[in-house]
C-alpha cells in the first residue's frame, strides 16, 4: 500500500489496495495485508481504508521505513508511468502470529512482483502462501515495474500460482525472459498456462478487451469503449472481478463480461479507487452472482 502521486493530487494505491477495494464493492470480504509508516501518510492511509468501509486490523506500522510512494505521470493515452519509492515501509513486512490465523482463514490472495524482489516482505509473503489451505486460490497480478523482478523470481512466482493476470506487454516481457514461443498473444499465453499448469491465463489488452484462458477454453473480448481519464487501478478492477466470478465457478464469458465493464469504467475516471455507480456495480453482480 503507498500513496499515489499524481499531477492531481495524492491518492492512495498500490495494486493490492486497489485490488481489495474492488473485491469488496463486489460482494467479497477484502483484507488488506501489508504495512505502512508510524508516520502521517500512514495515518492517513488507515483513515482512508476504513473509509472505504475495510477493515485495518491487518495493516502493520514500521517506525523506521516511511509509508510508501509513487510519482506518476499520465501519457496521453492515460497510461501511467512510475517512479516508485523502494525502501518503504511495504517492503518490510513481517511474519507473525496474526498474520499466520489470517493466511489459514482466506479464500485466496493476490500478490504481485514488486514486494517480492530483494525485500524484507518476501521472506513474509512465502510464509502467508504457504500457511494457506490447499483449496485457497492463489492469484499472481505480474505488473512488471522499473526492472523490479528477475528470471529466478519470476520462475517461482508462476509456480506458486493458480491465476496469473498480465497485461500484453507483461506478457511479451515475460515471455522473452522465460523463453515462452508463441506467434501472437493468445499463443503465447497458452504457453504459460501450459508450462505452469495454471487454471487461468488473463491477459488484458487495454482498449483491445482481453484474453481469458484455461486448460479448456478461450474467451476473447474487444474491449468496453469509454474516453479514458488514465488507467491506474482499471486492471485491479479486472483482477478483482475475476477473483469473484471464479471463486463463485461462474462462466468464463460472464467473468469476461463483468471485468471488462468494470476496468472500463475505472480507465474512465481519474485515479485508481473512484467511487462506483451503483448502476455499474449492479449490473457486474447479476453476471458474477447469477448461477
Amino acid at each position: 500500500m503507498l500513496w499515489d502521486r499524481l499531477p492531481s493530487g495524492p491518492q492512495l494505491g498500490g495494486a493490492p489496495t486497489n485490488f481489495i477495494y474492488y473485491t469488496s464493492l463486489l460482494g467479497a470480504e477484502g483484507i488488506i495485508a501489508t504495512c505502512v509508516g508510524e508516520d502521517r501518510l500512514g495515518s492517513l492511509a488507515i483513515d482512508k481504508v476504513a473509509g472505504f468501509g475495510l477493515t485495518t486490523d491487518w495493516i502493520q506500522r514500521d517506525q523506521i521505513h516511511p509509508t510508501g510512494t509513487v510519482d506518476i505521470t499520465i501519457g496521453s493515452n492515460g497510461e501511467p508511468y512510475f517512479n516508485i519509492e523502494q525502501n518503504a515501509a511495504w517492503a518490510f513486512m513481517s511474519w507473525t502470529n496474526e498474520w499466520q490465523v489470517l493466511a489459514s482463514r482466506v479464500d485466496l490472495v493476490c500478490f504481485g512482483t514488486i514486494a517480492r524482489y530483494q525485500t524484507y516482505s518476501a521472506n513474509t509473503i512465502n510464509a502467508f502462501i504457504d500457511a494457506m489451505k490447499p483449496s485457497a486460490l492463489r492469484i499472481f497480478d505480474v505488473n512488471l515495474r522499473q526492472k523490479l523482478y528477475s528470471p529466478l523470481l519470476l520462475e517461482k512466482l508462476f509456480q506458486q500460482s493458480d491465476v496469473v493476470k498480465l497485461n500484453a506487454q507483461e506478457l511479451l516481457v515475460v515471455g522473452n525472459i522465460l523463453n515462452i514461443e508463441g506467434k501472437d498473444l493468445e499463443a503465447k499465453a497458452e504457453g504459460l498456462l501450459a508450462r505452469y499448469k495454471l487454471d487461468i491465463v488473463c491477459v488484458t489488452r487495454g482498449s483491445e478487451g482481453s484474453i481469458l484462458l484455461s486448460p479448456t477454453e478461450t474467451v476473447i473480448h474487444n474491449g468496453v469503449k469509454v474516453q479514458v481519464a488514465d488507467t491506474i487501478g482499471a486492471g485491479d478492477a479486472f483482477t478483482a472481478t475475476l477473483a469473484c466470478g471464479y471463486l463463485n465457478h461462474i462462466p468464463l464469458q460472464n467473468i469476461s463480461e463483468g471485468a471488462n465493464q468494470l476496468s472500463a469504467w475505472v480507465a474512465s475516471r481519474p485515479g485508481a479507487t473512484p467511487v462506483v455507480d451503483e448502476n455499474i456495480l449492479f449490473d457486474i453482480r447479476q453476471n458474477l452472482y447469477q448461477y
